[in-house]
C-alpha cells in the first residue's frame, strides 16, 4: 500500500469507522462505497488538504470520486 493509500484510508476510517479496508472497491464512487454524504466528502477533502498541505479546489472534485482517482490526484498534487 502506498503512502497516499494509507493516508486516504486513515481519513476515510475517521469518517466511516465501520469500513473494511480489505473490501474497498477502488473503482466505486467513494460516496456510495462508504455511504457518506456530501458533507462527509467535504470533510474528507478538507482533512486531506490540511494534512498534505495542498489545495483541493471544488472544481477538482470530479477527479476525486473513486479511491483510485483520489490516490492519483493526491500523488499528482502533493509533489
Amino acid at each position: 500500500m502506498s503512502e497516499m493509500e494509507k493516508i486516504l484510508t486513515e481519513e476515510l476510517y475517521r469518517i466511516a469507522p465501520d469500513i473494511d479496508v480489505a473490501e474497498i472497491d477502488r473503482e466505486a464512487e467513494l460516496r456510495e462505497e462508504f455511504d457518506i454524504d456530501s458533507m462527509d466528502f467535504l470533510n474528507l477533502v478538507m482533512a486531506l488538504s490540511k494534512k498534505l498541505k495542498i489545495e483541493m479546489p471544488e472544481a477538482d472534485y470530479p477527479d476525486m470520486m473513486t479511491f483510485t482517482k483520489m490516490v492519483e490526484y493526491l500523488e499528482q498534487h502533493s509533489k
